[in-house]
């Protein structure tokens, strides 16, 4: 039961009363859970939630998995875990003046990068290839499959695992995209499930008719866009690849704007990309020089950081309350609303990075040695039969019913281990280092 907890007011003097915005169908879990016979703090359900996904393995692995650059390559720049703890903190500012309940929100953001592979998107595709068999690959299902089956936490009648038996409310949050592969219109390649994980993902989109996202995930989708989008460019600027004194050039600048295409936005014009970059040099700290490693200079990006989420989150709240008023937006009550505008921003500062960082010869023979790692790695565990796997893994393999299902427990191992732990693992059953 939900002790009733009223939070503080809101911007707006709201009084949010959670338990009668989020019912006992979005308080439930999948296992009925009977109280603690242990006293411990009065605790309302969504923290529970939040408490179990900040002690899961699958959070301290991210501390260890690449973001933009590989967790050695830089003391300063961001990993997959310091990337989640912004997107969490984001989330949070924005669920509470919406009326969402912000340890919720908070929760969805600390879970939203737990099924990325080693070597982050570039991983992915490549295991998205290899499981090919058994349905493919997707960081966001796989996350959905950590929560509710890998991770160990609780276990059903049968004694079969179901992870963290998060309730019904946040496992939809953390569900960024509630689809099955090919279903739905989402973006090319997503989806956020597997078809042997379509029991707990039934049983947490009941009473949702279609594929429409709960506000609270669109809450954490948006947070993520904006940490990174800010983040990343911080990281580029002192790493020392990114000099935004470039943006003067009409062929940097052309670039640029050819990458936000590919990237981000198709079907966007120049127009509007040298709009959106007009109205960001506009905050007051956008740097008006090269940044000279000082700490007035990095004083001066660390507060342009702050400025821009301040600056997309009060644009997007103010567009969400014109269109749904002041009442508290919860669930399927409402819709995130991103003006385009803001939309145009992100973009840009996500396309600067990905030009100056992601896209260079470098970082590409970087990605060609790690897709080797991992599909020679996978070749291997496939060629040990099992027994090269960790003991959770290895008795998975072991009751595996097919050759496909078989796959989809090589491809939990792989997408369990870290960047360091990919390397070693493929040292150790290969006895080769890619060239």
């Amino acid at each position: 039961m939900l002790t009733r907890v009223r939070a503080p007011r809101s911007s707006l003097g709201l009084v949010v009363d959670w338990e009668t915005l989020y019912d006992e169908a979005a308080r439930a879990r999948i296992v009925d859970e009977p109280a603690k016979r242990v006293p411990a703090p009065i605790r309302t359900a969504f923290e529970r939630d939040r408490a179990r996904v900040v002690h899961s393995a699958s959070l301290r692995r991210l501390a260890a998995k690449t973001q933009v650059l590989g967790p050695q390559a830089d003391d300063f720049v961001r990993n997959r875990l310091t990337h989640s703890l912004e997107v969490a903190q984001v989330a949070r500012d924005i669920a509470h003046p919406l009326g969402c309940h912000p340890d919720l929100a908070e929760t969805a953001a600390l879970a939203h990068d737990l099924g990325h592979p080693p070597f982050g998107h570039n991983g992915e595709q490549v295991l998205d290839r290899l499981a090919a068999g058994c349905g493919g690959f997707e960081g966001n299902a796989q996350t959905l499959r950590i929560l509710t089956r890998l991770e160990a936490k609780s276990a059903d009648a049968e004694g079969r695992s179901i992870g963290l038996n998060l309730t019904r409310a946040t496992l939809d949050a953390c569900t960024k995209y509630p689809w099955r592969r090919g279903t739905a219109a989402g973006p090319s390649g997503k989806f956020g499930v597997y078809d042997d994980d379509l029991p707990a993902f039934t049983w947490l989109r009941e009473g949702v008719a279609g594929d429409r996202r709960c506000l609270e995930a669109q809450v954490m989708d948006f947070a993520d866009d904006v940490a990174y989008s800010v983040h990343d460019l911080e990281d580029g600027i002192v790493g020392g690849r990114i000099d935004l004194a470039l943006l003067d050039s009409p062929d940097e600048l052309s670039a640029v704007w050819a990458t936000v295409r590919d990237w981000y936005l198709p079907g966007v014009d120049d127009e509007a990309l040298v709009e959106a970059l007009a109205r960001l040099r506009a905050v007051g700290v956008w740097p008006g020089s090269s940044y000279d490693g000082s700490r007035r200079g990095l004083a001066t990006l660390k507060n342009l950081t702050s400025d821009l989420i301040g600056v997309f989150c009060g644009h997007v709240h103010a567009a969400t309350r014109e269109r749904f008023g002041d009442a508290p937006l919860v669930r399927h009550r409402a819709d995130l609303v991103v003006p385009e505008a803001t939309a145009h921003e992100i973009a840009v500062l996500k396309g600067i990075a990905a030009h100056y960082v992601m896209r260079t010869p470098e970082r590409a023979v970087i990605m060609d040695r790690q897709r080797e790692l991992v599909a020679e790695l996978f070749e291997a565990l496939v060629a040990s039969d099992g027994r090269a796997l960790d003991g959770t893994f290895r008795a998975d393999h072991a009751s595996a019913a097919d050759d496909a299902a078989r796959t989809r427990v090589v491809v939990d191992q792989i997408a369990s281990l870290t960047d360091g732990s990919a390397v070693e693992w493929h040292a150790r059953l290969t006895g080769r280092v890619p060239a």
